[in-house]
């Protein structure tokens, strides 16, 4: 081991995490058209600043020893705000509790660093045991909201069952992303609730809120599937009914589960919605992203649905603490047309895809859906085929 003073320590581990802060993120060459990935993730563990992880005081530290470690950087809401790209993230400790924290970037592509504190999160009359996944809504009644899952122990585990849980949708608005007011949590039928996001607009004078219904904890059981849900009072949400608008189907990349990622992206053609479908498979359960469009005065109702994937986990994003995984629940679009799309990987980093407006628009309505065997699948294919090869001879 290297034998540093305590002030060279610190005077190398500043150097370091400064030039991996501000290190430049090229856009990766591999281009599918549809949107384009970078070299490196914009947020990790290693972007937390020193001061959340070491004891600076050398009395108290005297081999400047990490004290309080950061595992992970994800699953983070964005938003743009006052000329500045912020994204509110996932910040898991070594400790395994999750807490959200913003990071600021001048371009929402690198040089991200987080404020100095994490944020404060009021609690409920039962506090949460972990709180993680926000979803950022700027809505038209004037508030940013923060929509993300409380997570508490399940209290009708038997003894001994240490790992059953309760989640519900924790429900939190804010002006700035620095003070915030807690609300109620969300109340529904459903036993359990995750991955809800409110829609940015009144429909009818009311809030309405995507749901994701499950039974338990981790299986959807007899629930699933991206709900739709509409409630008068926002301070005290109360949803007594859901409709189902985008269901689980065997054999896709939606047949375990599948939720809404972000708010959606107003366009005139319609609603952009993201959202992860989860399947499982030899490894356990892979986590892609896939994209719908619902009618622009009925969010409710679907009105493109390109088949397949939309973003899947590659090359080192398939390595993680839960591997196999992307997952999002944050992208902005700017008001020049482009969309920054931040994406998770297997539950320890932030990435960034880049696209527009018009591509995603383009996608959504001229991608064909999934036909949903395996003989339609290769009769599209086909179809596909004869065109092209019919183009190309002409050419």
């Amino acid at each position: 081991m290297q034998v540093e003073s305590f002030a060279e320590r610190l005077a190398r581990l500043t150097r370091e995490h400064e030039a991996y802060v501000t290190r430049r993120n090229m856009p990766l060459p591999w281009h599918n058209g549809i949107y384009q990935r970078y070299t490196h993730p914009v947020l990790t563990a290693g972007h937390a600043p020193l001061f959340w992880r070491y004891d600076l005081d050398p009395q108290r530290n005297p081999f400047l020893m990490e004290r309080m470690g950061i595992n992970a950087a994800f699953n983070a809401g964005a938003i743009e705000l006052d000329g500045k790209i912020l994204v509110m993230a996932r910040v898991e400790g070594w400790d395994r509790k999750s807490f959200f924290a913003v990071a600021e970037s001048p371009n929402g592509i690198d040089n991200f660093r987080f404020r100095d504190f994490p944020v404060v999160m009021p609690e409920t009359e039962d506090p949460d045991i972990n709180v993680y996944d926000m979803r950022l809504v700027r809505h038209e009644d004037g508030w940013i909201y923060g929509i993300f899952c409380t997570e508490r122990k399940d209290p009708n585990a038997p003894p001994g069952d240490l790992s059953s849980a309760v989640a519900q949708a924790g429900i939190a608005r804010t002006r700035d992303l620095v003070k915030w007011e807690r609300l109620p949590d969300l109340k529904s039928r459903s036993p359990q609730q995750r991955n809800v996001v409110l829609h940015p607009e009144f429909i009818d004078g009311q809030y309405a809120f995507y749901t994701r219904p499950q039974d338990d904890f981790i299986s959807a059981g007899s629930g699933g599937g991206i709900g739709w849900a509409l409630c008068k009072d926002v301070a005290h949400a109360v949803i007594e009914e859901e409709a189902i608008i985008d269901q689980r189907l065997y054999h896709t990349i939606k047949e375990s589960k599948n939720g809404l990622g972000p708010a959606p992206i107003k366009t005139p053609q319609g609603w952009l919605q993201l959202a992860h479908g989860v399947r499982g498979c030899a490894a356990g359960l892979r986590y892609v992203l896939y994209l719908f469009m619902t009618d622009l005065d009925h969010p409710e109702k679907p009105i493109y649905t390109p088949g397949g994937y939309f973003i899947a986990p590659q090359a080192e994003e398939r390595v993680g603490d839960v591997s196999n995984v992307v997952f999002s629940n944050g992208w902005v679009a700017r008001d020049n047309g482009d969309i920054l799309i931040y994406y998770a990987s297997s539950d320890t980093r932030l990435h960034v895809a880049t696209t527009t407006v018009e591509r995603l628009v383009d996608y959504v309505r001229k991608t064909p859906p999934d036909p949903l065997r395996s003989a339609a699948c290769v009769a599209q294919r086909n179809e596909l085929i004869n065109r092209n090869l019919a183009l190309l001879r002409r050419g």
